[in-house]
């Protein structure tokens, strides 16, 4: 057929940009009527339920002083309680917080409430609202107004713990009766420390994503790394109109964090699965309403994904990898090759700046995997690979595969240095260690092989696996740098040592807390 249920015309979107399809189709469906929802219950009103399905928040407007209308809810805003807090760092984590959070219904001048005491919440910083309309997509899934809260906070002390709490007009957060929803935070040191930050990718809604995220805060990270596939609204993952997608799934996706990323910075990147097509522009209009990142990257309001920042003497840079994958191609080449080359600047300023010692590097689609689902994205390899071994990057964190798979050190697409369970690679030596830690929550894939990982070792001398190419085929390989799989719920500790000899130890934990792989990256002796 030419015409999706709710799309494009094929031979429309063929020679039209996701931004242009956008507009389309915000046409079409403005001649619709949108579904309404009912009365807000008690439940809805106090947010999403964490794992019992997402709940639809009602037809409110952001306006405060306009007049309900005909069929909308309203509700006595000193009812309407925030939900899904999830804190960001700005691009100074030394000075610089951004706090965000939800709310089912629009409210009245929303704020943060913030101070060194939980008892003296003295400071109050203006939030800023950003609403996103989604229309009825399908004959199931109604009208979605949400409401995503934002206040930046600047001027903060190094190394200081905060207490901070959310409301509005209608709802102070510092009264005795809300006590108990006030957060904390801590803002990164003057001077590197040893510190631990964590690491995955493709999460969704689940109670082994909500188990992970419960082992993630006994670990007591400094900052946690998400490799993009976030919530799984788009449950398809093309980027296209055509794509089956539920905007609710984002109130039970934010409503499940909100126990780890309410302390712990939550610093994510862009998956297929988080091109929602519906938003403009190219998709991401969806995440620059929901996230606050650092705005360091070469167009924060086109590729919010796209980042970095320092924390000690790591420095940290997020990608976007929907930008140059062979194998998912709804974006290609939507940042014009800027991406690309911000990220050869950055890493050489980073390489430069004084005190850094580690540069870790973080994106969706892997350089380096061999599952039979999406395997290696040779765009990644042809694209990336050359700029991360220029710049001794000294760990890569991926996605897109779920399942846990870790590289030996590689340079030049061969094994320079092989690193077993308990092994060490320094990039300058040896070559770059890849990390595939997409075991945050959704359905596990398969690997061709067996597992192979802590007490449990099988080692092989290859794995027969592909890649993706240019042209979108599948080109065989024979990987002899597969040293780790293991096909279960996971994710990633990395505990960062400076001194004379800085060190990253990295380890991999399964979804029971049993330890799975462990590796150190080094760097060369300070002189």
């Amino acid at each position: 057929m030419d015409t999706p249920r709710f799309g494009v015309p094929e031979r429309l979107a063929q020679r039209m940009t996701m931004a242009e399809q956008h507009e389309y189709l915000r046409a079409r469906l403005s001649r619709r009527r949108v579904l309404r929802g009912g009365a807000a219950t008690a439940g809805t009103v106090a947010g999403a339920g964490l794992l019992g399905g997402a709940a639809c928040a009602a037809d409110a407007k952001p306006a405060p002083a306009a007049s309900p209308k005909p069929g909308a809810a309203t509700v006595d805003g000193a009812l309407v309680a925030p939900f899904g807090r999830h804190l960001a760092f700005g691009a100074d984590p030394r000075t610089q917080m951004r706090i965000s959070w939800q709310v089912p219904f629009a409210v009245r001048k929303p704020y943060v409430r913030i101070g060194t005491s939980p008892l003296e919440l003295t400071r109050k910083v203006e939030a800023e609202v950003r609403s996103l309309h989604t229309p009825s997509l399908s004959d199931k899934l109604p009208a979605v107004e949400q409401f995503y809260l934002h206040a930046a906070v600047d001027d903060l002390r190094p190394g200081t713990t905060y207490y901070y709490g959310v409301g509005h007009a209608d709802r102070d957060p510092a009264e005795p009766r809300h006590f108990s929803s006030v957060g904390t935070f801590r803002t990164a040191p003057e001077k590197p420390g040893k510190f631990v930050f964590t690491a995955f990718g493709d999460q969704g809604v689940s109670y082994d994503a909500l188990a992970n995220d419960q082992l993630i805060l006994g670990q007591n990270p400094s900052f946690h790394l998400h490799a993009g596939d976030l919530c799984y609204a788009d449950t398809t993952g093309h980027g296209k109109k055509t794509d089956l997608y539920d905007a609710r799934v984002w109130d039970s996706f934010l409503a499940q964090t909100d126990s780890v990323a309410a302390s712990v910075p939550w610093m994510v990147t862009t998956g297929n699965h988080d091109m929602e097509a519906w938003y403009s522009p190219d998709g991401y209009g969806g995440q620059l309403a929901r996230w606050s990142l650092p705005d360091n990257g070469p167009d924060p309001r086109k590729a919010p994904g796209v980042y970095s920042f320092v924390y000690g003497n790591v420095g940290v840079v997020a990608l976007d990898a929907n930008d140059v994958s062979y194998e998912i191609t709804a974006n290609k080449g939507y940042t014009d090759g800027a991406q690309t080359r911000w990220l050869d600047r950055r890493l050489g300023q980073l390489r430069k700046r004084p005190g850094i010692d580690f540069l870790v590097v973080f994106f969706h689609h892997c350089a380096y995997s061999t599952t039979s689902a999406h395997a290696s994205d040779g765009g990644v390899r042809d694209t990336w690979v050359p700029l991360l071994e220029k710049h001794q990057v000294d760990l890569v964190i991926n996605g897109h595969n779920h399942v846990y798979e870790r590289t030996d050190a590689i340079r030049g697409g061969k094994v320079a240095r092989r690193v077993p369970i308990g092994g060490s690679a320094d990039a300058v030596r040896d070559g770059i260690v890849y990390v595939t830690a997409g075991g945050a929550g959704a359905k596990l894939y398969e690997f061709p092989v067996p597992d192979s990982y802590e007490r449990h070792i099988k080692d092989l001398d290859e794995v027969k696996t592909y890649h993706w190419t240019k042209d979108g085929e599948k080109n065989r390989d024979s990987a002899d740098w597969s040293r780790i799989r293991y096909t279960g719920f996971s994710f990633l500790a990395v505990e960062v040592e400076p001194g004379p000899r800085p060190r990253l130890t990295v380890t991999a934990l399964a979804e029971s807390g049993e330890r799975v792989d462990r590796f150190e990256v080094t760097r060369p002796r300070r002189q």
